[in-house]
Order: C-alpha cells, then sequence, then structure tokens
C-alpha cells in the first residue's frame, strides 16, 4: 500500500489547500451579504453567523467534488511532470492500480459529500428557515408597530395595532379584516393581542389572537354572527412561499416516497452526488497525463471544460425534471451514465488505423 498512500498524499494535500481556499471565499462572501443585512437591522450579529454557516455546511456537496476534481488533476500533474509516474509505471504500478488508488480516496470523500447532501442539507435549510422567520418576524413587528393599516403579504388581510410587545413578541389592542371563504361575508377580529404568524418549513401560516371577540358580518344583512374567544387562531394565505421553502427542507425519505416532480429532482440530487464524487475524481486520471516537461495548457482546458459541462448538464437537467420536461427515468441517472461512457472513452481511447 506504499504506492497507493504516496498517491493519496499527494492528492490530500492540494485537496485541503483546494478546499479551505473555497471555503474562505465562501464565507467571505456570504458573510459580507448578511452583514449588510444585519447593518439594516434585519437581523443580529449572532444570526449573521449562524447563517453564514449553515450556507456553508450546503454548499459542501458542491465543494468537495470541486476541491478533489482539481487536486486530481494537481496532483498527478506534478507527478507526469516530474517524470515520477513514467517511473512508477516502469516500475510496473499499472493504470488500475492508480485509478484504485482515486477510486478509493473518492469513495471517502463521496461517503463525506453524501452524508452532507441526504442528512445535513436538509437540516440545513430547515435551520436556515427558522433563523430567516424569526428575524423577518422581529423585523416586521418593529415595521407595523405604527399604529396604522398595514396589508398582509399579497393577501387581503388588513392588520392593525395599536401596541406592541417586542419581548414577547405579541401586539396590542389588535384588529384584522378579513373575507370569509364563501364571499358574501367578512370576518373582523378584535383582540387584546395576537402573536406574529412566522414562516417555518412544513408548518402552516398562522396567526393567533388572544382575548378578543369575532364578527361575521353577512353582506347581505340577513345573519350577523358574533363569537367571544379566550383564544383564536387562523390560518394566513402564503402556500405558494411554503411549498417554495418545504423541498429543500423536506428530509429526504420523505422526498423519495412524493411522486411530484420538483420533489423527484430535489431526490435525485442528494442521492446522486456522491456518484457524482467519484466520477470526478476518476475522469480526472485520465486528464492528468502529460509527458514530462510537457505544457498543461491544453488538457487543464479540457478538463476544466469536462468539469463545466457536467454541473452545467446536471443542472439543465435537474431544471427539466422540476418542470417536467424530463422524465423521472433515466433523470439525473442518466446524466451520470454519459459521462461514466465518457470515462470509459477516455481511459481506453479508440485507436485510429496506421497509414500504409
Amino acid at each position: 500500500m506504499i504506492i497507493e498512500r504516496y498517491l493519496s498524499r499527494e492528492i490530500l494535500h492540494p485537496f485541503g489547500l483546494g478546499l479551505g481556499l473555497l471555503v474562505l471565499v465562501f464565507v467571505g462572501y456570504s458573510l459580507a451579504q448578511q452583514l449588510t443585512m444585519a447593518a439594516a437591522g434585519q437581523f443580529d450579529l449572532l444570526t449573521a453567523g449562524q447563517l453564514v454557516l449553515l450556507r456553508t455546511l450546503i454548499v459542501l456537496e458542491v465543494l468537495l467534488p470541486s476541491a478533489l476534481f482539481f487536486s486530481v488533476l494537481a496532483g498527478l500533474g506534478r507527478l507526469y511532470r516530474d517524470a515520477e509516474m513514467s517511473a512508477l509505471y516502469a516500475a510496473g504500478v499499472s493504470r488500475r492500480r492508480v485509478l484504485g488508488a482515486v477510486c478509493l480516496l473518492g469513495l471517502a470523500i463521496a461517503g463525506l459529500t453524501g452524508l452532507i447532501s441526504i442528512e445535513g442539507r436538509p437540516w440545513a435549510y430547515r435551520e436556515s428557515y427558522r433563523l430567516q422567520a424569526q428575524a423577518a418576524a422581529e423585523f416586521d413587528l418593529k415595521k407595523m408597530a405604527t399604529g396604522e393599516f398595514v396589508t398582509m403579504g399579497d393577501s387581503d388581510y388588513t392588520f392593525i395595532a395599536d401596541d406592541l410587545d417586542l419581548e414577547r413578541g405579541l401586539h396590542k389592542s389588535v384588529f384584522l379584516q378579513k373575507p370569509h371563504e364563501d364571499g358574501a361575508r367578512a370576518e373582523l377580529i378584535y383582540a387584546d393581542s395576537a402573536a406574529l404568524p412566522t414562516l417555518n418549513p412544513s408548518e402552516p401560516l398562522t396567526a393567533t389572537f388572544y382575548d378578543g371577540y369575532h364578527y361575521l358580518l353577512d353582506n347581505r344583512e340577513q345573519l350577523d354572527v358574533t363569537m367571544n374567544f379566550g383564544t383564536l387562531t387562523i390560518r394566513l394565505p402564503g402556500t405558494e412561499a411554503q411549498e417554495r421553502y418545504r423541498r429543500k427542507a423536506e428530509p429526504t425519505e420523505a422526498l423519495r416516497r412524493s411522486d411530484r416532480p420538483k420533489d423527484i429532482a430535489e431526490y435525485q440530487w442528494r442521492v446522486t452526488t456522491p456518484l457524482a464524487t467519484v466520477l470526478l475524481a476518476l475522469i480526472a486520471v485520465p486528464l492528468s497525463a502529460s509527458a514530462p516537461r510537457e505544457s498543461r495548457t491544453r488538457s487543464f482546458l479540457v478538463a476544466i471544460a469536462a468539469y463545466v459541462c457536467l454541473f452545467a448538464i446536471t443542472s439543465a437537467v435537474r431544471t427539466g425534471m422540476e418542470q417536467g420536461t424530463v422524465p423521472e427515468l433515466p433523470g439525473l441517472w442518466g446524466t451520470y451514465a454519459v459521462f461514466a461512457v465518457l470515462l470509459a472513452v477516455l481511459l481506453n481511447p479508440p485507436r485510429l488505423p496506421r497509414r500504409r
């Protein structure tokens, strides 16, 4: 295993440096965005830091395969440049053994990538949405504490509060007007206090009123209803936003049982990231080959083109699946099957017939 350990070490060294650099760049960019929002008063610095860490965890499912791909190019490319690969081949080390060493390393990193994609990704999105919802609720509290009538989102719900308790997250002396489902009546709610709605994945958008009256007014002047309540919870409109949030935060097992195109696309993306990791690592092996002291510009450009094509085609197929224009099968599996064929061609290039 001396050869395998040597090859792994040559790949892991640039992998650690490259991954660290990619993470540092992403954290810097994300932190600048979050600090701008924190400066605007939308949330505090602690929330900004938590959001940066959660988004960094999410993006690792892309950074890990990318860093491994370029690390294989860099590590094996140096060995080819310094004629060490020629010496290994001359000593009886086969290309299959080199591929095996890279494959084992790729499988280890693919396992970490799969864990992040299947378990870490939905958890990070749930936590991110929860923090954003809490921050949005507190931010909206400050905006709505003006004693003015406010239309809630894109709905025709009208809301006003006379006072605000920021510590408890409650409006004081609140009034809500909304149309009834039958369209012939209007609902009026007056309460001593009300809890602001918060947006959480997989949960309905609700508001809770305490100690008040619920009036159902008949616009045809036939029958009005008045009800006194201690606690009243109503569901607010916002199903479209909920659906947009729910998919990324949904557990992977729940996505597997779903038959909706967007859920299927999200599920296939999560479970195929380990396959993408291994394929990228193996494709980088033949692309890193070059003669000693030969310029590697051409092979490096070809490697970048292959890398861009893989993610571009994968993204296009995923979007097609979400829109229902690409079937579930082959789906993303078909994309990786094409690149597996590309790997086979790179490892066994067709030989042109010799001229006589």
